[in-house]
């Protein structure tokens, strides 16, 4: 091991050499990034100028300063700050003796020796940024060396390291890198651009379409930076509608989608697809026992589908973390406009979470959610459980926010929150009025926070598992009978015998 001659640094030598044991790949010698002379620049500029504490307030944590007594004094401007008192060199001074730390940063001597370290207070936010970018560097040697040092370890768990230090560095990132104000005359222009856009589209709708006409004109399409909810009980339509949705987005509209299926495969999700676009039963297509007239229906009819902006990954687990990632990547690569999640609550939180509170890890996720929808600037639709408060209650048993699983967090986080409801699937035929419910869908829309709460009826086809426009979708017998309708017939015909259906008992179900 290299041995230092510098007398003066006796106990630095013995320092290094104590860490450098666990961790064999740091250099030995080097000094962590700092900048202490203008950490106690801008200490002195707060202490002169009520505009520099301002303008650097937000930016700068205790931790950001490498010297201690630097943090410590930081400490004291901060809490003199926040009872709205002036910031001074006495009354840092006061705070420090309050506290008893006021001989442990040097005295009020060293207080005072700050201020002259002031060249202009002007400057003092420029000279924060460089306190900032020095601490971000230390927080990267240390989640850096951390990471070596456990990744020398035989017994870590490579996947919960890989999943811990993307966290960390999110965390660095999330602490210290913050959006700046935007001026109310960028903002309005935005606006207003957004406004003519949606006057000059045929249709009048400001986000991406749905494909369902009378939903697009509820939410005057999906807007960019929303997380939108839609959830309901097992075997009511979710991955249907998801897919209906992101084949029209992308093959009618050519909004390039992103499809996170957790529970179904990729090669799954496009059978759907297929037998979607094509109207052939998918009973047919996975047995192949097609005609014909129909294979040639089938060849005719994929070339839209088989050209669509839409990219799927059927990753099974996927973790915040690594959807954050994945995401960025498309935004950059393929430019996707629209983000589908299938389903929440199969998503994992983070590889701490093993043990701990399901509720606290959904309340993770959900937020993440809409922080990434924010940051990506596209919406972001992920489908949900609902409990099995549904299925004891009376009446018609439509859902209510209450009904959503670990509700509290997807609620607030959410800015659109929908349910679909099927009569049918509770063996009600007909409606009050004595109208018709096979086949009939209705999606509630009872959260929308920028945006009416209503309900639309739409018409859900399950051997195509489509929806479409009810208006335009003929009667229910234009595609089949009423027996090929019924959830448990079409269902049960999917899954091997011992897997047979039971409402009350599965979690999901393909529709």
């Amino acid at each position: 091991m290299t041995e230092f001659t510098t007398k003066t640094d006796i106990n630095s030598r013995r320092r290094v050499t104590k860490t450098n044991t666990s961790a064999p790949l740091m250099d030995i010698g080097k000094m962590p990034p700092q900048a202490t002379d203008l950490e106690e620049a801008v200490l002195g500029a707060i202490m002169l100028e009520r505009d520099a504490l301002i303008n650097v307030l937000d930016k700068l944590k205790p931790e950001s300063f490498y010297k201690d007594v630097n943090a410590r004094i930081f400490s004291a401007i901060q809490a003199i700050a926040n009872r709205t008192e002036p910031v001074d060199i006495l009354t840092v001074t006061q705070e420090l003796k309050k506290t008893e730390e006021l001989e442990i940063v040097g005295g009020a001597y060293y207080i005072t020796q700050l201020t002259n370290r002031v060249a202009s207070a002007a400057n003092a936010e420029f000279h924060a940024h460089i306190v900032v970018q020095k601490f971000i560097q230390r927080e990267l040697i240390r989640v850096s060396s951390d990471t070596i040092r456990e990744s020398y370890e035989e017994g870590t768990d490579v996947f919960e390291l890989l999943d811990k230090a993307e966290k960390n560095l999110f965390a660095i990132a999330d602490g210290n890198i913050r959006k700046d104000f935007d001026k109310m005359s960028t903002l309005i222009k935005l606006a207003i651009e957004q406004i003519e856009k949606a006057k000059n589209s045929e249709d009048g709708l400001s986000g991406i379409q749905s494909g369902l006409t009378a939903l697009d004109r509820l939410t005057s399409g999906w807007q960019r930076s929303d997380l939108i909810i839609i959830a309901a009980r097992p075997a009511m339509g979710k991955t249907a509608l998801v897919l209906t949705m992101a084949r029209n987005a992308a093959v009618e509209f050519n909004h390039p989608v992103a499809v996170f299926s957790l529970e179904m495969s990729s090669l799954q999700l496009v059978t759907r697809l297929i037998a979607s676009e094509t109207e052939l039963s998918s009973e047919k297509l996975k047995k192949g026992t097609l005609e014909e007239y129909e294979f040639a229906q089938l060849n005719d009819k994929i070339k839209k589908i088989s050209e669509a902006p839409i990219f799927i990954d059927d990753t099974a687990g996927l973790s915040i973390f690594e959807l954050r990632a994945k995401a960025r990547r498309l935004k950059e690569k393929q430019g996707i406009e629209l983000i589908i999640i299938d389903y929440l609550q199969l998503m994992v939180g983070s590889g701490d979470s093993k043990g701990g509170n399901r509720e606290q890890e959904i309340s993770f996720i959900s937020r993440s959610l809409k922080g990434l929808a924010k940051e990506l600037n596209v919406p972001i639709i992920a489908l949900s459980q609902l409990s099995r408060a549904v299925e004891t209650r009376g009446g018609d048993k439509r859902p209510v926010l209450s009904d959503l699983r670990e509700s509290g967090a997807i609620e607030q986080d959410a800015d659109m929150v929908m349910f679909i409801h099927r009569p049918e699937y509770y063996n009600v035929t007909a409606d009050a009025e004595g109208n018709d419910t096979r086949g009939v869908a209705e999606l509630i829309v009872a959260k929308h926070r920028n945006g009416p709460v209503d309900s639309v009826k739409t018409r859900f086809i399950p051997q195509f598992t489509r929806f479409m426009d009810l208006e335009d979708s003929g009667s229910i017998d234009d595609y089949g009978s009423a027996s090929s309708l019924q959830p448990n017939t079409d269902f049960n015909t999917k899954i091997q015998p011992s897997q047979a259906w039971d409402k009350n008992d599965i979690e999901d179900a393909p529709f």
